[in-house]
Order: structure tokens, then C-alpha cells, then sequence
């Protein structure tokens, strides 16, 4: 079985880890709440989509990773961003269209791009960063760098050419690339059921006698532990793994969408509700003694000062000025790129 290429790892953590994880969830949750607050204000254009409800994912999967490691995602990507590295008010400013954004205002909520800090999108186009992901585990396998690339993706992905074309590759050449599927159950408003043949994503893996696991995606704890084992796979032999984080988002598909619409009933996400990642595991760390009520609070309280902090940052940053938008189109300034080419 694929699966056996799995190792074991430890499941005991330091106190602070643990406490740490609790942190970064309430600052991704609050940080997305004044997104959608900035959304209804008009202050942020374009797209908008939320992973409020998601955080244990993208926490627990990054806080398995080194600072020189590369992530992938789709277009609901504020969380990873921030959990990479980037700096939340760089995060905020790229929502507003500041200059001050992580893309100088170009790439809005869908296109959040940090290099310096292994933040290689925020991917619009569904699974279209897949082979992305898989070209850049490619280079890392070539330039013998011990890193390691997840690519983040919902399920209405894997039903694209290019998700099977990139895991094939990546199985038949050893490429050090995890693959997870944030399986929230609905590709905007259609259920999985209505929309794949097999709905244990994971088993899909089984066509490329890749490793796979299935992991429980409202557990912060049990992603960690799932993405870990497979980034030593990655790292340590050069081996692709697909992670099925089975989840659910609180709200619509993008701030545009009615939370449960004519696809979900009301009575369906109150009841998911119930799992909420942040409420689940504090009250495990609060049965473990590491954690009371007003300790809670006190990280709650913290999580909102950045993300007041960053709110602020972006409300007093300067606009771009018209003339970026000839600026990063082309390689070279646009006058001599077309007179080269005429």
C-alpha cells in the first residue's frame, strides 16, 4: 500500500506550539471577519473569498514547514499568506489596492504573491497552480535543495486534466510536493456528490501509487500531524503524497454568495458549525490544562490589535500611482519591448 510510505511521527508538542497554533488560528479568523467588514464598506474591490471555518488547514499544514520551503494556494488564500510569513498589513493593503500591497495593489484577494517569504500565489484560475507547484518541486529535486512545496487546492480541482497530469508527473519523477485538497464539499455551489464519480478524493491517488492520506480538517492538530509525516516523505525521499483535509467554510463561496444560498440549507451549516476548528481546540487544550478562558482572551485580544494594526496600515497607504500600471508587465520597459519585436 502507498500509504505504508508514511513514517510515524511523535504526537506530543511543546505547551507553546500548541498554544502557538490556538494564536494563529484566532488572528486568521478575526483577520478574515474585518475582511469581510472591509468588503461590505467597499473598501476592498473585486473578488473576495473567505476561509472562515478552514483555518485548521492551512495552520496546521504551514506550521509544519521551514522559512525556506514554498506553498501554493487557490484564490482563498489570506490565511496562507499570513501564516507563511507575510505581513498582515501588506496582506490588507493588497485587498485595498494600496501601494503598499504585497503586489503593489495589482493582484487584489485572489493574487497574493510573496516570494521572499515562499508565498508563490494565490492562484485564480481553479487548479490552475497545480503543475506550477509541481514545476517548482521539479526544480527543487534538480538543484538537490532540501525543500519542500505544498499546494493548497479545493476539490472541485481534481477533476481538471491538469491536477492528474501534474500528480503523475510528480509520482513518476519523485518530486518533493504535497498535495492538498481542502475538501470543503461544494466547488461554488455544487456539491462533490454532484460533480465526482469517486467522493474519498484521496483514493485518487491510488492511480499514481502515490502516498495518501485522509485527514479530519477541523482537527489543527491532526493536520499538523498528517502534513508532517508526509513533508518528511518530501524531504527526505523525494516522494509526492496527496492529503485529503476534509472541511468546511462558514461562509459562501466569495463575499458575494448568500453563507448557505439554495445549495446548503441553514440548518446544515449550523450544524457544521458545531466543529468549528477554534472552538474545538481550545476546549481540548482547556481539558489539557494548558489553556483557560481568560488566556483565550488574552490571545483573542492579541490577534485583534494586528488586525486593527493592519486595517490602519492599509487605510493610510498611499494609492498607486496611474503610471504602475505600465509598470511589471513586461520584462523589459514597454518602449523597447515593442520596438525590439517590430
Amino acid at each position: 500500500m502507498a500509504n505504508e510510505r508514511l513514517m510515524e511521527r511523535p504526537a506530543t508538542l511543546a505547551k507553546d506550539v500548541q498554544i502557538d497554533l490556538l494564536a494563529k488560528m484566532l488572528l486568521g479568523r478575526r483577520f478574515e471577519e474585518r475582511c469581510a467588514e472591509m468588503y461590505s464598506l467597499q473598501k476592498i474591490g473585486g473578488f473576495c473569498h473567505l476561509a472562515i471555518g478552514q483555518e485548521a488547514v492551512s495552520v496546521g499544514a504551514i506550521s509544519t514547514l521551514q522559512p525556506e520551503d514554498y506553498i501554493f494556494c487557490s484564490y482563498r488564500d489570506h490565511v496562507h499568506a499570513i501564516m507563511k510569513g507575510c505581513d498582515p498589513g501588506r496582506v490588507m493593503a493588497e485587498l485595498f489596492g494600496r501601494d503598499t500591497g504585497l503586489s503593489r495593489g495589482k493582484g487584489g484577494s485572489m493574487h497574493l504573491f510573496d516570494a521572499g517569504h515562499g508565498m508563490l500565489g494565490g492562484h485564480a484560475i481553479v487548479g490552475g497552480h497545480i503543475p506550477l507547484a509541481t514545476g517548482v518541486a521539479f526544480a527543487m529535486k534538480y538543484q538537490a535543495r532540501p525543500q519542500v512545496v505544498l499546494c493548497f487546492f479545493g476539490e472541485a480541482a481534481v477533476n481538471i486534466g491538469a491536477f492528474h497530469e501534474s500528480l503523475n508527473m510528480a509520482a513518476l519523477w519523485k518530486l518533493p510536493c504535497v498535495y492538498i485538497v481542502e475538501n470543503n464539499r461544494y466547488g461554488m455551489g455544487t456539491a462533490i456528490e454532484r460533480a465526482s464519480a469517486i467522493y474519498d478524493v484521496a483514493q485518487r491517488a491510488c492511480a499514481y501509487d502515490m502516498a495518501s492520506e485522509t485527514v479530519d480538517g477541523m482537527d489543527v492538530l491532526a493536520v499538523r500531524e498528517a502534513i508532517g509525516r508526509a513533508g518528511d516523505l518530501a524531504r527526505r525521499e523525494s516522494m509526492p503524497t496527496l492529503i485529503e483535509a476534509r472541511c468546511y467554510r462558514f461562509m459562501g463561496h466569495s463575499m458575494s454568495d448568500p453563507v448557505h444560498g439554495h445549495y446548503r440549507t441553514k440548518e446544515e451549516v449550523e450544524e457544521q458549525k458545531l466543529k468549528d476548528p477554534i472552538k474545538r481546540y481550545f476546549e481540548k487544550l482547556a481539558a489539557d490544562g494548558l489553556i483557560d478562558r481568560q488566556g483565550f482572551e488574552q490571545l483573542d485580544a492579541a490577534a485583534r490589535r494586528i488586525v486593527d494594526a493592519a486595517v490602519e496600515f492599509a487605510e493610510h497607504s498611499p494609492e498607486p500611482p496611474a503610471g504602475a500600471l505600465y509598470e511589471d508587465v513586461y520584462s523589459q520597459p514597454y518602449g523597447s519591448y515593442t520596438r525590439s519585436h517590430q
